[in-house]
C-alpha cells in the first residue's frame, strides 16, 4: 500500500474556504470544523489547523507566515484578526472549546501548539500578542489548557526583552476576568510555577520589590500579594533548614541570635514569624523520651538552656501569643507532653520569654481548640503564684 501524501497546503485551502465562507458567525465557524473533521485529517494536520484558526495562515518556524503574501492563503477570520476585546476573543475560545470536545485527540495537539506560539511571540504584533494572552488566559481559566503551557514564557530570549512580562500581565488579567485569583494562583501551585514567578523578568529585575510594583501598576495587586507569600514561605523553609542544622551542631546562642537578625532584615521576616520557626527547631532538636514522668524533666533542662534564644525573638505580644499558642499545640500532638505544658509556661514565664500580660492574653481569648479543655482546666490550675493578676485570674 501506498503511503497517504502529506498535503497540508491542500488541508489549508479547504480550511480556509470553509472558514472565509462562513464568516464572521462564529457558531457556522464551529459548525463548519465540527463537520470537515469528519471527512479531514484534523489529527495529522492539527499544527496547521490551529495555525489557521490563530494566526489565519500556515507558520514556518519561528512564527512567520507561509503565505507569500497571497490572499486566497490567509483568511481574516481568525483570533488575530478578532476585535481586541474580552468578548470578542471568548467568542474564539468557545469554538476552541466545542472542537477539542467534539474531537478529543486534538486536546494535547493544543496544548503543543499554545506552547510553540508562546515561544515564536517576538514575530507577532503587539496586538496579536495581546489577543494571543487573552485567548490563552480565558483557555486556562476554563480548564482547556494546563498552566505548565506557562513554561514557554520563561524562554531566555523572551525574557530578556520584557516581552514575557508583559504578555503574563495580558494572559492574567483575561484568567482573572473568567475566575478569581484564588483559582489562578492555585492553578500556579499545582503547576508548580508559584515559585518562578520571578524568572518572568531579567536577571537584574528579579526581586520581589520590582514584580510588586509592575504588577501593583498594572492592577493585579492580588498575585504580587501572592508572590510576596510563596517567598515568605521559601524563605522561611530555608531558614528552618539551616536553623536545624546549627542546632544540631550545638552552636553558641551569641552567634544564632546574629545569624537570625541578620537574616529577618535581609528577608525582611517579623518577629512573629521567626519565633514559630525557633520553638520547632528548638523542640525538633532532641530525642525525646518516650515515658511521660521523665520527658518534662528533659523538657525543661533543654528549654532553659535556650530560654534565652527564644527570649530575643519573643519582645512583642503578638510573638509571646504565637509562642504560647506553639507550646500547647505541641503539647497536644505529643501526648507524653501533655501535663508538661504548665511547667514550660512557669519556665519561661520565670526567664522573661513570656509576660504575665501574654498569658492572661492568651488565657481570656487566644487558647487553641487543640486540647483547650485539658489545658484550661488540668494544667493551669497548677500555674497560680507566678503574677497576682494570673492567679486571681485562674482563681476565677
Amino acid at each position: 500500500d501506498e503511503k497517504e501524501k502529506f498535503e497540508p497546503t491542500v488541508f489549508r485551502d479547504t480550511i480556509i474556504q470553509g472558514l472565509n465562507e462562513a464568516g464572521s458567525d462564529l457558531d457556522a465557524v464551529a459548525k463548519f470544523l465540527d463537520v470537515a473533521g469528519s471527512r479531514l485529517d484534523y489529527r495529522r494536520y492539527a499544527d496547521t489547523l490551529f495555525d489557521i484558526l490563530i494566526a489565519g495562515s500556515m507558520l514556518a518556524p519561528g512564527g512567520t507566515r507561509m503565505d507569500d503574501g497571497d490572499r486566497s492563503k490567509v483568511t481574516e477570520h481568525c483570533v488575530f484578526a478578532a476585535a481586541e476585546s474580552h468578548a470578542a476573543v471568548r467568542g474564539y475560545a468557545q469554538v476552541f472549546n466545542k472542537l477539542i470536545r467534539r474531537y478529543k485527540y486534538l486536546e494535547k495537539a493544543f496544548e503543543e501548539e499554545i506552547k510553540k506560539l508562546l515561544l515564536f511571540l517576538k514575530a507577532f504584533s503587539e496586538s496579536e500578542q495581546t489577543r494571543l494572552a487573552a485567548l490563552t488566559g480565558i483557555l486556562l481559566a476554563h480548564g482547556t489548557l494546563p498552566a505548565t503551557i506557562l513554561t514557554s514564557l520563561f524562554s531566555d530570549n523572551l525574557v530578556k526583552e520584557g516581552i514575557s512580562a508583559s504578555f503574563a500581565v495580558k494572559l492574567f488579567k483575561a484568567w482573572m476576568a473568567e475566575k478569581d485569583a484564588n483559582a489562578v494562583t492555585s492553578a500556579l501551585r499545582k503547576a508548580n510555577l508559584d515559585k518562578k514567578l520571578l524568572e518572568l523578568f531579567p536577571a537584574n529585575k528579579q526581586n520581589v520589590e520590582h514584580f510588586t510594583k509592575y504588577f501593583n501598576d498594572e492592577g493585579l495587586k492580588e498575585l504580587s500579594d501572592f508572590l510576596r507569600v510563596q517567598q515568605s514561605l521559601g524563605t522561611r523553609k530555608e531558614l528552618q533548614k539551616d536553623l536545624q542544622e546549627r542546632l544540631s551542631q550545638e552552636c553558641p546562642i551569641r552567634e544564632m541570635v546574629l545569624y537570625l537578625k541578620e537574616e529577618m532584615k535581609k528577608n525582611e521576616l517579623q518577629e512573629q514569624a521567626v519565633i514559630g520557626l525557633l520553638w520547632t527547631c528548638v523542640m525538633n532538636a532532641v530525642e525525646w523520651n518516650k515515658k511521660e514522668e521523665l520527658v518534662t524533666e528533659q523538657a525543661l533542662k533543654h528549654l532553659k538552656h535556650y530560654a534565652p534564644l527564644l527570649a530575643v525573638f519573643s519582645t512583642q505580644g503578638q510573638s509571646e501569643l504565637i509562642l504560647l499558642q506553639k507550646i500547647q499545640e505541641y503539647c497536644y500532638d505529643n501526648i507524653q507532653f501533655m501535663k508538661s505544658f504548665h511547667k514550660i509556661v512557669v519556665l519561661f514565664y520565670k526567664a522573661d520569654v513570656l509576660s504575665e500580660e501574654a498569658i492572661l492574653k492568651w488565657y481570656k481569648g487566644s487558647c487553641r481548640a487543640s486540647g483547650k479543655f485539658i489545658v484550661l482546666t488540668e494544667q493551669l490550675q497548677k500555674m497560680g503564684g507566678f503574677g497576682a493578676a494570673v492567679d486571681s485570674e485562674l482563681r476565677v
